[in-house]
């Protein structure tokens, strides 16, 4: 099953066959979040709605006035949803609770975005047990492994990361797609190393771990100028290889934070143009499995 957010509702895709979710039709779809505890969306920035199989969605808390939501993930804390101005809620007895430790955590007076605006909470990640992320743009990535009463820094803030992953699979591994490129750690975030070598530019925007390979989208700038996406072995030296086989030759927008998602070696990827498509082999080989659709802001497996 292949989950689809859209800025006109969501779609699956299941057995080859395209599925629109008819409570959520005309709706933007801005994230997507699932687990065993089922599956969780992002309404128009204002409402949580939520499913246990992927057909029946409902609302399940509305976001608190004044707050405008960004992005949702679900995570030892809880479920927990970023938002504009950069602050954190977490789904408690039905409703959306502020985080009150992440609006005093260390640096945050520095965040802020080039245009001007203050920063958001661009993307959320945990594995199953250990510490969550939270990535701020642009105010880096903070991580609390202290049940989200302390958020501490990780990283410089002006490596500029657009989204953080925290493989289920590699408890200690942190994975970032950034303006500086792609990053990593070991360490839970203690320390960092950037790899670029094999792309035709660095400036990237999402982040999939399928197997043992690792995919990221890169592009020339923000406006999605020749726009690619790269595959290596995780822990291989040696340069990115560009996906090829079934995709275009380059994307006219950037491939956008939560539109590159994985599950095994199966990967899927949405574009602004309305198209999804699938590889079953770790990036290698693609096919179009949706097009023709509004563009999309997100995709999800299984």
């Amino acid at each position: 099953m292949i989950t689809i957010a859209t800025t006109e509702g969501m779609h699956l895709i299941e057995d080859g066959k395209d599925i629109r979710v008819d409570a959520l039709a005309g709706q933007e779809i801005r994230a997507l979040a699932g687990g065993e505890g089922g599956r969780y969306a992002l309404v128009g920035g204002r409402e949580l709605w939520g499913s246990t199989n992927d057909r029946d969605w409902s609302l399940v808390a509305p976001v608190p006035a004044k707050r405008t939501g960004t992005c949702v993930a679900i995570t030892p804390l809880g479920v927990l949803m970023g938002t504009a101005r950069a602050h954190l809620l977490r789904l408690t007895g039905g409703e959306l609770v502020r985080v009150p430790a992440f609006d005093n955590a260390d640096g945050r007076n520095t965040w802020y975005t080039p245009w001007g605006a203050p920063a958001d909470v661009r993307s959320i990640s945990a594995a199953a047990t250990g510490p969550v992320f939270v990535n701020v743009h642009v105010g880096g990535v903070l991580r609390s492994a202290e049940g989200g009463e302390r958020w501490q820094p990780t990283l410089d803030i002006e490596e500029d990361v657009h989204q953080v992953l925290a493989p289920a699979a590699r408890p200690d591994v942190v994975l970032v797609a950034a303006f500086a490129g792609f990053g990593r750690s070991d360490d839970g975030g203690e320390t960092w190393r950037w790899d670029n070598e094999g792309m035709h530019a660095h400036y990237c925007r999402a982040v999939a771990l399928a197997g043992d390979t690792v995919l990221v989208s890169a592009s020339a700038g923000h406006h999605g100028r020749r726009a690619a996406v790269y595959r290596r072995r995780l822990d291989e030296r040696g340069s990115f290889e560009r996906c090829r086989e079934g995709l275009p030759e380059w994307f006219s927008d950037n491939v956008d934070t939560g539109c590159l998602a994985a599950s095994g070696n199966t990967v899927v990827l949405g574009t602004e143009e309305g198209t999804v498509f699938r590889s079953s082999d770790a990036g290698l080989h693609w096919e179009t499995v949706a097009k023709g659709l509004a563009p999309i802001r997100g995709v999800a497996l299984g």
